[in-house]
């Protein structure tokens, strides 16, 4: 039996044209709402499926590592660390954590694995008894990172996990030794290089979390981009194509920045081509 839960992490703000690229504010701010600096909230949500005894958890989120003056320039609203704190309402603590699928390394979904920031204390790695599982190709942009997204990576992150013995590098095409094949995973480049996109299914259907791919509800439009990928134009390319899919195949989308909607289904309109969420939802507590 599977069943997955969504789970909030820290939430951040950060500039609303920078997240919807070349869109006017005259489109976007219809979608949602700025404050005085321009800037509008997000979620950095997580995904917990439980499956024959295993807990595997997809993403961290931004968490809580960074120090007060970068906490500041990201927008990190909490002090604290979310997603601890929502694992333990539902009774379980990181240590209870088998699997780590990390869609990519941009710390704003990666950070979660590293504890909150201590003054005068090195971060430390979270999740002892997990495996962590990412794309290869995304490691390798990782450790060699273009001076456009260097500011993305965290560095000292990268060397725990490639010290800790338990990182597994998936490529493209290859399934992972510890998800087995009940898990299924498509590649992006269109917002980082090797972006791995999970799949797993359900009995009504497929559940997809796109990561930054399709990062919320309003990034379902396909020519809505963020100014933070990298290719703008095979971005919306490979969102087409895995849409079609989904569509196809009755599936949901799992968003993991979208402060209101955390899951939903997806269709197309006939008459003018356009696909649209359906049947949204907020987060979900063991839900099949």
């Amino acid at each position: 039996m599977r069943t997955f839960t969504t789970l909030e992490g820290n939430s951040q703000r950060l500039d609303g044209g920078a997240m919807f690229g070349n869109a006017p504010k005259a489109l976007w701010s219809r979608w949602v709402e700025t404050d005085e600096h321009n800037r509008i909230t997000l979620s950095c949500r997580a995904l917990l499926v439980q499956e024959d005894d295993r807990n595997i958890l997809v993403e961290t989120g931004i968490g809580a590592f960074f120090e007060p003056r970068l906490k500041e320039r990201y927008g990190v609203i909490e002090d604290r660390h979310v997603l601890l704190e929502s694992l333990a309402e539902i009774g379980l603590g990181h240590e209870d954590i088998d699997v780590v699928v990390l869609t990519h390394l941009h710390f704003d979904h990666a950070g979660g694995l590293l504890s909150a920031w201590q003054a005068g204390q090195p971060a430390h790695l979270l999740f002892p008894n997990a495996s962590f599982v990412t794309g290869q190709r995304h490691w390798h942009r990782a450790r060699r990172p273009h001076p456009r997204d260097q500011a993305s990576f965290i560095p000292e992150l990268l060397n725990l996990l490639e010290t800790s013995g338990r990182l597994e590098l998936i490529a493209d095409g290859q399934q992972s030794a510890a998800l087995g094949d009940g898990w299924r995973f498509r590649f992006s480049d269109g917002h980082t290089p090797g972006l791995m996109i999970p799949e797993f299914d359900m009995p009504s259907g497929p559940v997809v979390f796109p990561g930054d791919l399709i990062p919320g509800a309003p990034w379902v439009h396909l020519p809505i981009t963020m100014g933070y990928d990298r290719f703008p134009e095979a971005l919306i390319e490979e969102k087409e194509e895995l849409l079609d899919s989904l569509v196809a195949r009755h599936g949901r989308l799992v968003f993991t920045h979208d402060p209101v909607v955390a899951v939903a289904g997806v269709q197309r309109d006939e008459q003018s081509g356009r696909y649209q969420i359906a049947n949204p939802s907020g987060n979900l507590v063991a839900s099949n």
